[in-house]
């Protein structure tokens, strides 16, 4: 996974919120519920497996993740590559001139493929009126925007299937669902703040990659089977890991704008993508916690921590899988 990705982005919107930012009230109450939604979220995804764990062996986990994120060439190594059909359909999708019919005739070859593709034009993302049911319609009805979006949710997908065993294996399917969430709420927040849409919706796919290779590492230092269970520990291990997605993104050669979104998102000054990539975040986590009903729809972090249009985002993933 190289050049590929640049070659299919359209050139990065980097343009400052013209607004100036918040007050320092403002971005404190921000902060402070950004470390609610995390802490919620955490407690409900280590729920059975955590454990009390002495500040020591946290400290341990978390610079044994810093240590990893130095290293590019060793955290890339952690990973596996995507299919080759993959980049070849996203460098199609690059070309304005390309046709519908020329799509279809690639998407065709596989099967497979086929299937995912209807499958996304009938989601509750899209609601079409009646079912469709050909490649052609369903190509149609997702635009070439929405294929690119697919085609990456494809790529990524074996990457969270890389644990083996222990808490890992079992939290990657929790965290990739959360992962597909993020993107497409960050992609559904990207207009409205300024930043690129497909540029945000890659950006969620790729920020929990770290954190799920900081769970192995985590199992390995830890007692066996478990991770530390603290709000506090968890919320800190979200920064380092979004540190280590963001070095495998940079050694795969993501552009550069994504790469930043990833580490500074929820930072003081963060671009325009990284406040997206950081709000898609926790409208993806809220709805993981009102499906796994940790949390309901009048619970004050929707009602007081999202506007109207964060609500619409989060109904848009009602129904989605995962």
């Amino acid at each position: 996974m190289k050049n590929w990705i640049n070659r299919m982005l359209s050139s990065a919107d980097k343009a400052l919120d013209a607004t100036g930012g918040i007050e320092a009230e403002g971005d404190h109450a921000a902060v402070e519920y950004a470390a609610e939604v995390d802490a919620t979220y955490y407690r409900w995804l280590t729920a059975s497996n955590g454990y009390a764990a002495a500040p020591d062996v946290e400290e341990h986990i978390l610079d044994l993740v810093r240590t990893l994120a130095a290293d590019p060439v060793a955290a890339s190594g952690l990973v596996p590559r995507i299919p080759e059909l993959i980049p070849q359909l996203l460098r199609d999708l690059a070309d304005d001139d390309v046709s519908t019919g020329d799509l279809a005739r690639s998407v065709e070859r596989d099967m497979v493929l086929v299937a995912e593709v209807i499958r996304e034009a009938n989601s509750a993302y899209y609601r079409p009126l009646q079912a469709v049911k050909s490649l052609d319609n369903a190509l149609m009805m997702i635009g070439q925007n929405g294929l690119r979006m697919l085609l990456a949710r494809i790529a990524f997908r074996p990457l969270i299937k890389m644990a083996e065993q222990g808490f890992a294996r079992q939290a990657a399917p929790l965290v990739w669902n959360q992962s597909e969430k993020c993107a497409l709420a960050s992609s559904l927040m990207a207009p409205g703040l300024g930043a690129g849409v497909f540029e945000a919706y890659l950006a969620g796919l790729m920020q929990n990659l770290g954190l799920v290779v900081a769970f192995r590492l985590a199992e390995r230092a830890a007692e066996s089977g478990k991770i530390p269970g603290s709000s506090e520990f968890g919320e800190r291990l979200f920064a380092v890991s979004r540190g280590l997605s963001s070095t495998i993104a940079a050694h795969w050669e993501f552009p550069p704008v994504v790469v930043e979104a990833i580490a500074t998102a929820g930072q003081p000054g963060a671009t325009t993508l990284a406040r997206t990539l950081e709000r898609g975040d926790q409208i993806a986590k809220l709805r993981v916690l009102i499906d796994a009903k940790v949390v309901d729809e009048e619970d004050d972090l929707v009602t007081e921590g999202l506007d109207n249009f964060e609500r619409r985002c989060l109904g848009k993933l009602t129904g989605l899988p995962g």
